[in-house]
């Protein structure tokens, strides 16, 4: 399966993901997102400075206001 990159305040939405079959990578530092196929970012601090730099050529899928089953079928959706 992937390597999903997942912010580590979103622990249901990593469960999920083990669940199927995903591997995960804690996203603690931008260097962490480089060999992820996507990344799963809880939206809090996103562009906290008006700054729009990624450090990942795949999709970023904001899971601000979506249930871990909804996130989950994002990131399916994203890969296939």
């Amino acid at each position: 399966m992937a390597r999903i990159g997942v912010e580590g305040t979103l622990t249901d939405v990593k469960t999920a993901l083990m669940e199927m079959g995903h591997e995960i990578i804690d996203l603690r530092t931008e260097n962490d997102a480089a060999n992820c196929d996507c990344c799963v970012i809880s939206g809090q601090d996103k562009d906290v400075m008006g700054m729009q730099s990624t450090s990942i050529e795949g999709p970023v899928i904001n899971a601000q206001g979506q249930s871990a089953e909804d996130v989950c079928q994002m990131v399916n959706a994203k890969l296939s």
